[in-house]
């Protein structure tokens, strides 16, 4: 069974998002596009959020969001609980954003890298897999403390 793969992309990601999907189709990944489809302005949170959703619903074990930067939709994506979006602009930080940090989220901006490096940066991504090394595991599970002490603060707790 292939892993699926969530991507989402405002009007600025746009044109690298058919570079990416169609990698992502010729590795065997089963691709879940939840848009855009065209170049009319949109917003990015709508797509990091229908990605980072797929996530952490169990849809998809990975997701990719492309905007200008990478810089908002990894804000966004990072707002959803499970999420761990990490932008990246070059294959070594997207290999150990997944390697050490388990991230499930690549966020790339399509104004700042072209579509060969978008697919390399790609690849070192969906390639890799968390270590599970003992002081990734503890770095981990920090990260997921902080997270749930501050949704809970949300609920009253």
């Amino acid at each position: 069974m292939s892993k699926k793969i969530a991507i989402g992309a405002d009007h600025a990601g746009f044109p690298l998002k058919k570079f990416v999907v169609d990698y992502l189709k010729s590795a065997g990944f089963e691709v879940l596009d939840f848009g855009t489809f065209d170049e009319e302005p949109t917003d990015y949170p709508d797509y990091a959020i229908s990605v980072g959703e797929a996530i952490k619903q169990g849809k998809a074990e990975m997701g990719v969001v492309l905007c200008g930067s990478g810089v908002g939709a990894s804000v966004a994506a990072n707002k959803i609980p499970g999420v761990r979006a990490g932008l990246c602009h070059d294959t070594f930080s997207a290999r150990q954003g997944r390697e050490d940090d388990d991230t499930n989220v690549l966020c790339m901006g399509a104004r700042v890298i072209g579509q060969s490096l978008a697919v390399e940066i790609l690849k070192s991504f969906v390639h890799a897999e968390f270590s599970g090394a003992p002081r990734h595991v503890r770095r981990l599970n920090k990260v997921i403390s902080v997270e749930k002490k501050y949704m809970n603060e949300g609920n009253g707790g």
